[in-house]
């Protein structure tokens, strides 16, 4: 009797073990979401970070460049850039600052604007004074595109301290292979406007054969930089960008099967994506994990968006950061994700059409 008695007794401290783990569901695994830090905007479409905590921002359709105090919420505008037609895909679309502001004042501003000369793609600079941006400059000036589609307007400086520009073909998609056209290229520039002296054509082109891009971004650890296209009814792209090289699109662009060659092998030599999507989401910014705090997976990620779909995707790179190892869908805005920017400190946020967020993971 007494061996059974222990036999019953474990049997039971079991099934109460059991019970109490039922009653206690595990905890869920930590999932990337979103935060908004400012909402109410009208279409801040780019963005970038300022010192003492501030966000500068264009609105899409009005021309303003406005600032946004993250400590204490205050939003005051910096300047109205006059002329901006925002049809479509035109409209106020890039902004950077120069890399030592405030030491060297200038903002730069990429819009699409009504002239003289018609409508034009064009980058602004402006100095900061006292808060308010005055002597405009016009740095660049091309030919917008017709159908309002196709415009690019990403600017970023990189490493070098040289400005990076993507202006799209404007709809004409023979531009992307014309050098003698700044349309359908990434172009880099000077500060001041110039051409650098190692630009690979002798003047502001630094890649050609780009069809529709808004999105790219320098790898911190390598400063290689990697680019998002659009393609037409097929294969958005995302490539790693080297000088010189041709990408592709042009004149013979169409969506025939599942390989990314049959939508962007014009021209010599052409360079196909690292990554494809045989059905486009619209992709849009990309922006790297540099100690952004959404877990040691993402760490040396990058995150790119979708303006179809409001997608956030992860990309993760081999050993050498010279290719694409995998790449998952990481969180669902349900609303258009567009520019990714990486705040002081490594924080991600990006902006929707509403405002402005932070990637977070709970």
């Amino acid at each position: 009797m007494k061996r059974w008695t222990i036999h019953l007794s474990a049997i039971l401290v079991g099934l109460m073990l059991a019970l109490v783990g039922l009653g206690a569901p595990a905890a869920a695994a930590p999932t990337i979401h979103a935060r908004q830090v400012v909402g109410g905007l009208n279409q801040p479409v780019a963005f970038t970070f300022g010192p003492g905590r501030t966000i500068w921002y264009v609105e899409k359709t009005t021309g303003e460049v406005r600032v946004h105090d993250l400590d204490t919420d205050a939003d005051r505008r910096f300047v109205r850039v006059g002329g901006v037609n925002g049809d479509g895909e035109r409209g106020t679309l890039g902004i950077a600052l120069h890399p030592t502001f405030p030491e060297r004042p200038f903002v730069y501003v990429y819009a699409t604007r009504s002239t003289a000369d018609g409508l034009r793609n064009q980058i602004l600079r402006y100095r900061n004074e006292h808060g308010h941006g005055t002597g405009r400059t016009i740095l660049l000036s091309t030919v917008a595109s017709s159908g309002s589609a196709h415009n690019g307007g990403r600017i970023l400086f990189g490493p070098d301290d040289r400005l990076y520009a993507i202006v799209g073909d404007a709809t004409d998609s023979s531009n992307a292979q014309d050098l003698n056209e700044n349309r359908g290229k990434i172009l880099r520039l000077t500060p001041g406007g110039g051409v650098p002296s190692d630009n690979p054509f002798g003047d502001r082109i630094w890649v050609y054969g780009i069809r529709n891009s808004f999105g790219f971004a320098f790898d911190p650890q390598t400063d290689a930089l990697w680019e998002t296209e659009n393609g037409p009814e097929c294969n958005d792209e995302v490539n790693r960008i080297v000088g010189g090289d041709n990408y592709g699109w042009g004149p013979n662009e169409t969506c025939g099967g599942s390989s990314p060659a049959n939508t962007n092998q014009d021209g010599p030599d052409p360079v196909l994506p690292e990554l494809f999507y045989e059905n486009t989401i619209g992709i849009t910014g990309i922006a790297f994990c540099e100690g952004c705090g959404l877990g040691h997976r993402s760490e040396g990620a990058a995150f790119s968006g979708a303006v179809n779909n409001g997608d956030v995707t992860r990309i993760l790179f081999n050993d050498q950061r010279s290719a694409i190892a995998s790449h998952s869908v990481v969180y669902h805005h349900g609303g258009s994700t567009l520019s990714f920017e990486v705040a002081p400190g490594g924080r991600i946020y990006f902006s929707d059409f509403d405002g402005i967020n932070r990637l977070v993971r709970n």
